[in-house]
């Protein structure tokens, strides 16, 4: 497997990043939304070097079967927390097409948040089919399959602590 991205490579993106939301978000309390299963890794570490007070909660989103999109999206576990009226920053893995996430979007506009932002690891800005507003992007990639640092392949290759091309074996 080739490496796209390395490990201290990630880690200093992500308390760039973490730097940032500390900044935008002073005195605002956020909801972070991580979509699983592939953003926990991103998710536990960008917390680790966010400093202002949140919440936290998690929807789990089925697109997915091995490297193809299905076209379907479900959600498979909703919200706990009431976002009315609250600042959402949705946390991403990866944003390829866009329909999944526009999805996502579409779905939470309809609680009111206060304000809804967009936090994804890795932007394959080439495969974009739905436009998609993003507030922090951690890297921009080739159109690859990739895997690593919760990225999976039928779910395996979530462990891997770097993000690397997928090459079947």
């Amino acid at each position: 497997m080739n490496i796209l991205i390395e490990e201290n490579t990630i880690k200093e993106k992500i308390k760039k990043i973490g730097a940032q939301i500390n900044h935008d978000y002073a005195n605002k309390n956020p909801v972070m939304v991580g979509i699983l299963k592939g953003a926990f890794v991103f998710l536990a570490d960008l917390l680790r070097s966010i400093e202002i007070p949140l919440e936290i909660d998690f929807l789990a989103i089925s697109s997915y079967n091995g490297k193809a999109s299905s076209g379907v999206v479900k959600i498979i576990q909703d919200l706990a927390i009431n976002i009315e009226d609250r600042d959402i920053i949705v946390v991403e893995d990866i944003v390829d097409s866009g329909r999944t996430l526009n999805y996502i979007i579409e779905n939470l506009k309809t609680r009111h948040p206060r304000s809804l932002a967009i936090c994804t690891l890795l932007n394959k800005k080439e495969e974009r089919m739905v436009d998609i507003p993003l507030t922090y992007v951690g890297f921009n990639i080739p159109p690859v399959f990739v895997v690593g640092y919760g990225l999976d392949y039928d779910n395996q290759y979530r462990n891997l602590p770097y993000i690397g091309v997928y090459d079947g074996k």
